[in-house]
């Protein structure tokens, strides 16, 4: 993707656009579509199982190469790529918004995310390096950070920059080479965007490598001898797959799986600010968010007044092209995905919901659909539907609603609206990586540690300097002494 480049068609960026070091695979190649219209944005070539371990091999000396350098070097390395996200901003929010389906707002959200990342990764290589320790020797104690060595990247399609660069910059900055295996519906977004900043900004060749590919690439992830750690975001189905496998073989393995969050109403609360803040945190990007509200727990005293501001939001949102329309809510990102949004849907009306509004699609646009008259264990309820769906029940105490988001097997985000008091009380009663007073489901920011318990995950892996420097490197004790210590034998 050359500075001076401009417009997306097809013949201009066939076997150009990706100046990465991966620009082909042996496991076929596969067309970059445009959801919204169907169009082909571009084509990219799939790595297969070969190619991943070829990668690792070189990915391994590379990082050798990379972690020698000054922490200076490495520091500026990453502030130029941070610039890059900001410099071609334009050009990159087009590609996110068409790759992915995404609203205008999405897509310079995940750039602004994507710039604060690489800058707060920045510091990094400067960050403290470890302690010395107490110790009852003769001796200098300490514990060192060292790098892990090549970290594998898997990565989403719903945020794909995002989801992507925040493993990746922490990684490089604390002297790990990685390979990115990004989602091959947007292996653009994900990856090739990516690999792009960091070319421009200098980073030695071999220590980004983009492998868009398939469950076989990803497979030879987590069995590459080179690969040290693997750091996967995606479905809690795959993500056990994951994990099982780097169980084998003893890798590292951080996991940001699913969620099914619940947005908590509380007895008072004004419910036109919280239909506003439920249906955005529902019908956001299409409800493709790992955050999303998934679950809408209303006090009885307010749940028919909430039903119908969150029914009149949901059937006054318009659906359609975000890039060509401006349409506020966009396609769902394949067939595959609607179709299981629409059958979570209509499951959930056969057991007993009511179809407030929405329930219908035209090709790839989902209705903003809000359900009521859900019982605990109605399918709408207990999936993550991954789609624009908004299931509504009531609770009568702050311990009921607690039970009720312990219940499900996820563990992602909770939202409390309402009495602060109220809402500190019930906060300490649920069980979730994130809780958000006030706020709906869905945030993120750079330097917050991000993660899940439960189906959603094994813990806060990724953001601010704590978190990501015991992701991605490795303790190592030292000692030393001024000549050799006297032994017995």
């Amino acid at each position: 993707m050359s500075d001076q480049s401009t417009g997306l068609d097809p013949q201009r960026w066939e076997g150009r656009l990706f100046t990465g070091e991966w620009t082909t695979g042996s496991a076929g190649t596969t067309d970059v579509r445009e959801p919204a219209t169907g169009q082909t944005l571009g084509r990219v070539a799939l790595a297969s199982g070969s190619d991943v371990r070829e990668a690792a091999q070189r990915s391994a000396v590379a990082q050798r190469e990379w972690a020698a350098l000054k922490p200076e070097v490495r520091a500026a390395v990453l502030r130029r790529a941070g610039a890059f996200f900001e410099d071609h901003e334009a050009e990159l929010a087009e590609w996110i918004q068409r790759e992915t389906g995404a609203i205008a707002a999405k897509a310079g959200l995940e750039l602004h995310v994507a710039a604060n990342e690489c800058f707060d990764a920045a510091a990094l290589p400067h960050h403290r390096n470890g302690d010395v320790l107490a110790s009852d020797g003769d001796h200098w104690s300490f514990a060192r950070r060292q790098p892990a060595g090549v970290v594998g990247v898997i990565s989403p399609f719903n945020f794909p920059l995002i989801l992507s660069i925040r493993s990746v910059a922490p990684a490089l900055a604390l002297g790990n080479s990685v390979i990115l295996k990004p989602d091959p519906r947007t292996p653009v977004s994900g990856g090739y965007m990516i690999a792009r900043a960091f070319e421009a900004a200098g980073l030695p060749a071999g220590a980004l490598q983009v492998l868009p590919g398939g469950a076989e690439a990803g497979a030879a992830l987590t069995e590459a001898p080179e690969i040290t750690v693997v750091s996967f975001t995606g479905s809690t189905a795959a993500g056990r797959k994951v994990g099982e496998a780097c169980g084998r073989t003893l890798k590292r393995v951080h996991l940001e799986l699913g969620g099914n969050n619940a947005l908590v109403v509380l007895p008072g609360a004004d419910v036109a600010a919280a239909a506003s803040a439920g249906a955005f945190g529902s019908f956001l990007h299409q409800g493709q968010i790992c955050m999303t509200a998934g679950r809408h727990l209303v006090h009885e005293s307010i749940r028919d007044e909430y039903i119908a501001a969150l029914r009149e939001k949901a059937a006054q949102l318009p659906v359609g092209d975000p890039w060509a329309d401006g349409a506020p809510l966009g396609p769902i990102i394949d067939e595959g995905q609607r179709d299981n949004v629409d059958r979570i849907v209509h499951e959930a009306e056969r057991a007993g919901a009511t179809i407030e509004t929405g329930g219908t699609s035209e090709g790839l646009f989902y209705r903003p659909t809000v359900l009521s008259n859900v019982s605990a264990d109605n399918p709408a309820w207990t999936a993550e539907i991954f789609g624009p769906v908004a299931p509504v029940m009531s609770f009568s105490t702050i311990e009921e609603a607690a039970d009720i988001v312990n219940a499900s097997d996820y563990g992602l985000s909770v939202g409390i609206l309402g009495d602060v008091g109220t809402a500190m009380k019930l906060a300490d009663l649920v069980r979730s990586g994130k809780v958000h007073i006030n706020e709906q489901t869905v945030a993120d920011e750079s330097n917050a540690p991000f993660g899940g318990v439960g189906d959603s995950g094994n813990g806060s892996r990724f953001g601010g300097y704590d978190a990501n420097i015991e992701a991605f490197t490795e303790t190592q004790w030292l000692t030393m002494r001024s000549d050799i210590a006297p032994y017995p034998f």
